[in-house]
């Protein structure tokens, strides 16, 4: 299927005042109707047919570890489809990421598809960050459901203002993730929030230093999000810390070295306000 709507994700999303307040102290906010239901009924069936094409996994869920339950995960999707890069790098999502954090400026680090299958599992407590070597906090994911998720599925759970405490732990996404970093959010005393059921066009936005979890998925529909990853244009990169940062470095940021700057040809400059 191919669209010539380029004016697709070319406007902007009016933010208030206290959705930009609320994300800078909680570390997540929720927008309604930030893709139009037209928006969606063209992209959701272009991504859910590539995620099937590229999809890796070969064994059932049950024959899966904690991390391959949670979902079938592809990455930079915008590579591997011209149509979906009018999604991935549309304006009208990169502005937001760019007010939320108050930058003028913002570069795609990657794209992700999540889609979490019936009966798949929960997705362990954990901070996204871990994985980057960006040398900056200034860095916000978009999750957009592609379809209606309900209440039973519901959207992820963050622990507000956990992003202030920047790394927190190194351990990645894991049983030991999700017991470690739930046993610190409940000894804080951080709030836990989820925004419950959400239409497709929805979205959230969350710091990389949000701790935050997803339930598992006990219906017999896939939940199909997607998601974007923005970092402020100007970041250098990271001095590598874990392996799961050094293969970052290699994936995402390909070229690049650690006190140089964080821009390669898979991160476009996708928001500058001059």
């Amino acid at each position: 299927m191919k669209t010539n709507d380029s004016f697709l994700f070319e406007d902007s999303y009016k933010l208030t005042a206290e959705q930009i307040e609320g994300y800078r102290n909680d570390g997540h906010v929720l927008l309604r109707s930030v893709a139009t239901p037209q928006e969606i009924g063209i992209y959701e069936l272009m991504i859910a047919s590539e995620v099937m094409r590229l999809n890796y996994h070969n064994k059932p869920l049950e024959e899966r570890d904690t991390y391959g339950k949670a979902f079938i995960q592809i990455g930079n999707l915008w590579k591997h489809n011209e149509d979906i890069a009018r999604f991935v790098l549309g304006r009208r999502f990169a502005k937001i990421a760019a007010d939320l954090m108050g930058v003028g400026g913002v570069r795609i680090y990657h794209d992700q598809a999540l889609f979490k299958e019936p009966g798949g599992g929960h997705t362990p407590w954990h901070q996204d960050q871990i994985y980057w070597p960006l040398d900056t906090d200034k860095t916000i994911t978009m999750w957009m459901p592609l379809v209606p998720i309900s209440e039973e599925v519901g959207s992820m759970t963050f622990a507000s203002g956990s992003h202030h405490s920047g790394y927190v732990s190194k351990t990645v996404i894991s049983d030991e993730s999700h017991r470690t970093l739930k046993e610190y959010v409940e000894s804080k005393g951080l709030t836990q929030i989820s925004y419950g059921a959400m239409q497709a066009g929805d979205a959230t936005f969350h710091a990389g230093w949000t701790l935050h979890n997803a339930p598992g998925n006990p219906t017999d529909t896939m939940r199909e999000v997607m998601t974007v990853i923005y970092y402020a244009d100007g970041t250098l990169v990271a001095e590598p810390d874990s392996n799961a940062r050094k293969n970052d470095l290699k994936a995402f940021l390909p070229g690049c070295e650690p006190g140089g700057l964080a821009v390669s040809p898979l991160n476009p400059l996708v928001y500058s306000r001059t």
